[in-house]
């Protein structure tokens, strides 16, 4: 199975994340990476490993870039990663003894979160289709973040992949900074009645930091994860935060 598996990764300024990724695809033939210009050592990094591709397009979504990774697919199947994603040895096992049902085009995995390498209790981050056919995807946008539709059938993954960004704590301000205006704009002009329950809430603004940060803590266990549990959970917080003033701001200003 492993032999039919093309790793794509979308990269910008990744330099403290990307050799994890690629050291545990390092078994896969070819791994395509789509750069959207990384001023600093992602590209020299990637270029240590000899089956990494990288194709260079200027940033404008991130289902664009994906769209644009899966027309360089020649292989069978895909692995989604995100530049902070790392594969557990077991997955890779399991992986490596996968063999799909017939109707199946895709497999969802759950992620473990870590701060720095230490792995929190729960997460906010929701399992996601990460390996599928490469005819039967593509990449739609979905407020600040993008999501793949799949035709066919879904299975899970029992082995996990670990969510580690070690990017500096200024980067995440900034992505967070452009996320929020995304998601805010996104909310506002969506049909409510589309939205689910969570998105309600979050348009409603007020509600939504301190419902986040206290399920964080308590709901999913992250008060027992001493201070990077408390990292998080802030991070989740002010996250919410940010969405919030957005909101409140397009609402309050005489030019909305």
């Amino acid at each position: 199975m492993l032999e039919s598996i093309t790793p794509l990764i979308i990269t910008h300024d990744e330099a403290m994340n990307i050799h994890r990724t690629l050291a545990q695809v390092s078994w896969a033939r070819r791994i395509v990476i789509v750069d959207s210009g990384s001023t600093d050592e992602t590209l020299a990094i990637a270029e240590r490993y000899a089956q990494v591709e990288t194709h260079h397009k200027p940033f404008t979504d991130f289902a664009s870039q994906c769209n644009f990774g899966l027309s360089q697919i020649v292989t069978g199947w895909v692995l989604s990663l995100d530049a902070d994603y790392e594969l557990s040895q077991e997955l890779v096992d399991e992986l490596r003894a996968l063999k799909p049902r017939e109707h199946t085009t895709g497999y969802r995995a759950r992620f473990i979160y870590r701060v720095y390498g230490r792995p929190l209790r729960g997460t906010l981050y929701p399992p996601r289709v990460v390996l599928y056919r490469a005819g039967c995807a593509q990449y739609k946008n979905e407020g600040h973040g993008h999501r793949v539709s799949i035709d066919g059938g879904i299975d899970s993954l029992n082995a996990p992949i670990y969510h580690d960004d070690r990017k500096p704590l200024a980067r995440w301000f900034l992505s967070q900074q452009r996320y929020a205006r995304t998601e805010a704009e996104h909310l506002l002009k969506s049909d409510r009645a589309t939205l689910s329950k969570v998105d309600q809430i979050r348009l409603a603004a007020w509600p939504a930091p301190m419902m986040v940060l206290l399920y964080t803590l308590f709901a999913k266990g992250c008060l027992l994860d001493g201070w990077s549990g408390w990292y998080y959970a802030l991070q989740r917080m002010l996250a919410e935060v940010m969405i919030c003033l957005e909101i409140i701001d397009r609402r309050l200003r005489p030019d909305s």
